[in-house]
């Protein structure tokens, strides 16, 4: 509805000194989220590709000194450009990470961001045949890694070190979420509006297998 959306944005840094670091860690994961799944749309916007990619270098370079810092205003500037950023990108749509975590925020009342994260590498695992070559061209651009036939990998763990490093859970359980609600999760999932945009198309059984696998900590 246009009465939702905001007539003015004031993207001040300033105002976000004091931000407690997990609060910090898991928009800008929320953030990575957006360009991520943005980028890995199969559908058609080679503006927010390039807008997506970017967004992703600036987490790359100063997500954790916002983290660790929360005065840093060179930082946080950068960081609020690339939620910015995110925000433009997803015009292009999301993905299966967004159409997880949502049901789980509504039933849990865990933070969007950090859900997200917990996500993240599960559905990337799930999609790697759809995005194993975009992957790679992000890895490249990030300087995660310079050899081509490891990027899918390079970034998957880049994900994981970036959890480890804000001490966010691994697992859904972690999160709280109970296996008695999968059949409720994954069937929200799939009529969630943002799994349109995710790279394989996704079933109920699909999220319940993604959410299983979530819950226990099964990258394979």
């Amino acid at each position: 509805h246009p009465g939702m959306l905001p007539g003015i944005v004031i993207a001040d840094p300033e105002l976000t000194i004091g931000l407690p670091a997990h609060i910090t860690s898991a928009t800008g994961m929320d953030a990575l989220a957006h360009c991520l799944e943005a980028y890995c749309s199969p559908f058609h916007n080679p503006m927010c590709d390039g807008v997506a990619l970017e967004g992703m270098r600036l987490i790359r370079e100063h997500l954790r000194d916002a983290v660790t810092d929360g005065t840093d205003m060179v930082a946080r500037a950068q960081i609020m450009a690339a939620a910015s950023m995110g925000a433009v990108a997803f015009q292009k749509g999301l993905g299966a990470i967004h159409a997880m975590s949502h049901p789980v925020s509504a039933l849990y009342d865990s933070h969007h961001g950090l859900t997200n994260a917990v996500a993240m590498p599960y559905v990337l695992m799930r999609n790697r045949t759809a995005i194993e070559d975009k992957l790679t061209r992000i890895s490249s651009y990030l300087g995660l890694s310079d050899k081509p036939a490891h990027g899918f990998e390079v970034f998957v763990n880049w994900t994981l070190e970036l959890r480890d490093c804000f001490e966010m859970p691994h697992t859904l359980e972690g999160l709280g979420v109970e296996e008695s609600r999968f059949d409720d999760l994954a069937k929200a999932a799939e009529i969630d509006p943002t799994s349109i945009a995710n790279p394989v198309k996704l079933d109920a059984t699909d999220y319940r297998t993604m959410y299983e696998k979530a819950f226990a900590g099964d990258l394979s």
